[in-house]
Formats: C-alpha cells, structure tokens, sequence
C-alpha cells in the first residue's frame, strides 16, 4: 500500500467563478471517479498536491486519497494546467484495484556509453520518450532504462529491447523505435565536403593525362 496520503475538502461548487476562486485561494478542484463508483468533487491545497506527485514515483504514484473521512487508493488520471500560467487547473484520480492492471505511461531513461556512435563524431537520437506499460498498481515502475551501449550509425533501439520488469507488460509493436545512432549535420557536411574534393581531384588528374597526349 502507498505510504502517500492526499487530504482534501470534500465538495466543491461546480462552474468556472467557483473553480477561480478556489484556485486564488491556492486550492486546485478536483475528482475522483472509477471502479463503477459515483464520483467524488473535492479541492486539495495545491502545495500538499505538488509535494504529493512530486516523488521519484511521479504522475504515477500510488496515493490514498482521504475524502469525508474515507480513504480511497488511487492513481492520477489528468492534470490540467492553464494554456500560458503556470497553474494547475484541475485535477482527476481514478480509483485503483490492487488486483486489475492499470495502463501507465513510464518515462524512458538512456542508459550506456554509445562509443560506436561517438567514434564516428555522431549522436543518439531519442524519439521515444515514454512507454505505454499494463501493470498492476504495485508493480508499476518509476522508470525504465534502456541501454543504447552497443548502437551504431544508422541503427536503431527498439521496444522489444527493452526489458520489462516482471509484471510489466507493453502491447506497443516491438518494432517501434526508442534511439537511432545518426550523424551530426556537421559530420555529414564534412563528409560531403571530402567527398566533393576527392572527386574534383579525380577530375584534375583526368584532365593532367589528356593534356599529354599526342594526336597522330
């Protein structure tokens, strides 16, 4: 069981006036929903939530959601933030059944020295940067750790290389790319450059030898 407990004012007036006003006094509204259960408007200092959802855990930790003195166990669902203001808005947990996989998006962490990238003057592109895992509650990972060790130019890590905790699974194709070894655009500009010299120096010899030649 989680050891984070949120507290939270139960009830709350429905309606953007009432939702400002609770956001001036430095509350964010909320609910809690799920497990076929009726719903749950509640308000919670945006402080305790930001220390609440701020652990190595992050948007997935497990927190027991205290309301009208009952507490309920569950997951963040939504976190809404304001388009340009730094302000939570809203904010939805779902009620979590210990024995029911819960689909969790886990930050992917690079992980190992790519010296056959790195030899080569390239870089590590990552295109993904998070997972889609099935996991029940207690089994969910902080994150996982890919190693890009062994990648090379032009070659990619990909989903299925990526080792899975037990109890955690992932219904994203295996195929699906993680990190690609590429060249810098420095790198290719060099390497273009060589080869236009090498190529008009191949000219310059051809045109040496056809001078020294005599028509008869």
């Amino acid at each position: 069981m989680p050891e984070l407990v949120l507290k939270t004012e139960e009830g709350r007036d429905l309606g953007s006036r009432p939702s400002r006003r609770l956001r001036g006094e430095g509350r964010v509204p909320g609910v809690l929903y799920g497990l076929g259960e009726d719903p749950f408007l509640f308000s919670v200092d945006y402080l305790e939530l930001r220390d609440t959802l701020s652990t190595e855990a992050g948007l997935n930790a497990l927190v027991e959601v205290e309301i009208g003195g009952s507490s309920y166990l569950s997951i963040l669902k939504d976190l809404q933030r304001h388009p340009y203001r730094d302000e939570v808005i809203h904010v939805d947990f779902i009620r979590v059944d210990t024995n029911a996989e819960l689909s969790v998006e886990v930050r992917l962490i690079l992980t190992g020295d790519p010296r056959k990238v790195t030899d080569e003057d390239g870089m590590v592109d990552q295109t993904m940067f998070n997972l889609s895992v099935l996991s029940l509650p207690q089994s969910i990972p902080n994150e996982l750790v890919v190693d890009i060790s062994e990648l090379e130019i032009n070659e990619a890590v990909r989903v299925g290389d990526i080792a899975l905790p037990d109890g955690v699974r992932t219904e994203v194709d295996v195929e699906e790319t993680v990190a690609v070894g590429t060249l810098t655009r420095s790198t290719m500009e060099s390497m273009a450059a060589d080869a236009m010299s090498e190529a008009s120096a191949e000219e310059g010899e051809d045109g040496l030898s056809g001078e020294g030649e005599v028509s008869t």
